[in-house]
């Protein structure tokens, strides 16, 4: 620095960069020109040997010199012949592809990650934008575009019954590990007709994902969302994305404790080129410390038996994979070597729609350019599975689950020739705690829900409406409901959108009164068809995902209360709903109709927040609202009566 300083060539006073797009001779990236090359050829050649060229480079240039891992030996232990190691197809069942957005990358691009992954027997993900419902009919050729894993943010995107439902894995995302706490946002030029239609917005108009779930404040939070997952799809496990800092392990024992089937660490190295660059390259932590933190906290509590662990995070080879698996993860995530493979070229300009190649862009000129195919995407799988293999069969292990959490296969390794990584230690990593042999310490079992399941009020209401499930026949019914009873009616929607689709049932098909103090999520994701009138009051989140349905909350009419100056229903009502129609005879919490994006409704009043990033649909307010009205709001109609003029200093004209 000081040469370059005092140099007498003044034709370099600029640097050329390199901080956040490759430039000869600057900063290091993992990802360069020849690693770019080498990837593409060999899966588009199907080139196992090419292959191999790239991983050496990776893990012998990139990978060693620029992550933790780097530092990492395997020992030598007995080897076994390759032939006695578990097949591909048993390894490619544990990759999925990360959670990238329809928006943020292009319907192709989309749409081969799904295909590929589904003939891998893997999973795809979704991402936060929600999914193109012709997505789950299978193609013509027996190939499916449907993503297994379904996600659910704090934007709540097409977030409705019928997507629920069609899920193998609901994910939460909390974060993502190069942006941890940040949120997102789409911008408008990237907001098609297409992209808007499925997130059921206004084109053009950018979209923002709030930093937190407004139904997530403590971890009760967590587990009433993640009940709510399990009653909108019985048979979809649950997992939730969480990123690599410190305490995360804390965190994961929590997601374990609340009944998720899985938890994903995400590392900071991720990102693709969507992330702010500051976050990119100053937030987040590596995975392999938040994956050694979440292994030892969970067997330490005797919950590791229990949950499934995917880790994800720049993973480009077969020893990444082992490497993750040794410290504890029984699944892995690949997103930037994915859309690599798929023809991405790090352009790093996946935020402005002009992406050369057509995979983060919605510009129809563009996306032409795709060249990617799903082929392309199995090979690189196939390949890593193959040299996972490999190294399984120099350790001597035969299957994957034997590998998992056993840290005595690896050891430290002299720092990689930079005075900067002279003297680290890394044993807290390499930690194995002592717990009793009968402690597992990777996932065993499945979660027990019945606890959960077994009791909800759901189960009497879909024996009560089987004529209308069988052969849409209009049914009633009376029922008490106290507060203990939570997320009523998304377990009975999932009945309807799985055998009815998004269209649902009639009108008014299903009719169900109940009396009494409802408890959270009270009509949560009610499907099209169903009525739900309620004489009493109900806690947080009444309609939230509302896919459809119809909800009347009023008092009693022995009450005594006066509705309109009185609550009558929790926070964070209506959040995220979609179609449909509430009316509540009374006051509202904070934060009502927060993402609204099609829901009609009329209240007597709102607390702080009201229609916060509302994009489509119409609030009517019967009274006054509290400060900070529509922050946020980029669609849809709210209508206030301001008896007492001061809705003026209440509404947030900042948009």
């Amino acid at each position: 620095r000081h040469k370059k300083a005092f140099s007498d060539d003044r034709s370099s006073l600029l640097e050329l960069g390199g901080h956040y797009q490759w430039r000869r001779g600057e900063e290091k990236h993992m990802l360069n020109p020849n690693a770019i090359g080498l990837l593409q050829h060999a899966t588009r050649s199907n080139d196992y040997a090419t292959f191999k060229k790239f991983s050496k480079h990776a893990d012998m240039e990139s990978t060693r010199q620029c992550t933790l891992r780097g530092l990492f030996n395997f020992k030598k232990t007995t080897a076994i012949p390759i032939t006695e190691v578990e097949p591909v197809e048993a390894i490619t069942k544990r990759f999925c592809t990360g959670a990238m957005s329809i928006g943020s990358i292009s319907r192709e691009a989309h749409e081969t990650l799904a295909i590929a992954m589904n003939r891998l027997g893997g999973r795809s993900n979704t991402g936060e934008g929600g999914e193109d419902s012709v997505r789950y009919i299978p193609d013509e050729n027996g190939d499916s575009r449907r993503s297994k894993i379904k996600q659910v943010a704090s934007g709540r995107f097409g977030v409705n019954s019928f997507y629920l439902a069609n899920a193998d894995e609901l994910q939460i995302k909390v974060a993502q590990g190069a942006k941890p706490g940040e949120g997102g946002q789409l911008p408008g030029h990237k907001v098609s007709e297409y992209i808007a239609k499925i997130r059921h917005s206004t084109p053009g108009v950018g979209l923002i994902s709030p930093p937190p779930h407004h139904d997530i404040y403590s971890i009760e939070d967590l587990q009433q969302l993640i009940f709510d997952l399990h009653t909108a799809n019985p048979d979809a496990r649950v997992s939730v994305k969480l990123v690599a800092e410190a305490g995360v392990g804390t965190i994961a024992a929590g997601v374990s404790k609340a009944h998720a089937e899985g938890v994903l660490i995400a590392g900071h190295d991720g990102g693709t080129g969507a992330s702010p660059q500051t976050s990119i390259k100053h937030a987040g932590l590596p995975w392999e410390l938040g994956l050694s933190e979440t292994q030892q906290i969970l067997v330490l509590n005797d919950l590791r038996g229990r949950i499934r662990v995917q880790v994800d995070g720049q993973l480009k080879t077969g020893r990444d994979v082992v490497i993750g698996g040794i410290l504890g993860a029984d699944e892995f995530g690949f997103s930037t070597t994915a859309l690599v493979t798929m023809g991405c070229i790090m352009m790093r300009k996946c935020h402005l729609n002009t992406c050369s190649v057509g995979i983060a862009t919605q510009d129809p000129s563009l996306r032409k350019k795709f060249t990617g195919k799903a082929d392309y995407v199995v090979n690189f799988f196939r390949f890593i599975a193959e040299e996972v293999r490999e190294i399984m069969a120099e350790l001597g292990i035969r299957e994957f689950d034997d590998l998992i959490g056993k840290v005595e296969l690896l050891e430290a390794e002299e720092a990689a020739g930079h005075w900067k990584a002279s003297g680290v230690d890394v044993s807290k990593i390499l930690f194995k705690p002592d717990v009793d042999e009968k402690v597992a310490i990777r996932n065993v079992c499945i979660q027990d829900l019945s606890g959960d399941m077994d009791n909800v009020l759901d189960l009497q209401l879909i024996e009560k409406s089987r004529l209308a499930l069988d052969d849409k026949t209009q049914v009633y019914g009376e029922f008490p409901i106290v507060n203990t009873d939570r997320a009523t009616g998304a377990m009975l929607s999932y009945h309807i959108s799985k055998k009815y689709g998004e269209e649902g049932l009639p009108a008014d098909t299903i009719q169900f009164g109940f009396k009494g103090s409802a408890g959270q999520s009270f009509g949560a994701f009610l499907a099209p068809g169903i009525t739900f009138g309620l004489s009493g009051d109900a806690n947080d989140y009444v309609g939230k995902g509302l896919s459809g349905g119809k909800i009347f909350i009023y008092p009693p009419k022995e009450s005594t209360l006066v509705p309109e100056d009185n609550i009558l229903i929790g926070n964070t009502v209506l959040y995220g709903a979609v179609s449909g129609k509430a009316f509540f005879r009374g006051i509202a919490g904070e934060r009502f109709a927060v993402r609204n994006s099609g829901a009609q409704t009329v209240v007597e009043g709102v607390g702080d927040h009201g229609c916060e990033y509302m994009t489509g649909g119409t609030v009517v307010v019967l009274g006054s609202t509290g400060r900070n009205f529509a922050a946020g709001m980029s669609g849809g109609l709210a209508y206030v009566l301001d008896r007492d003029s001061d809705f003026e200093i209440h509404c947030n004209k900042s948009g």
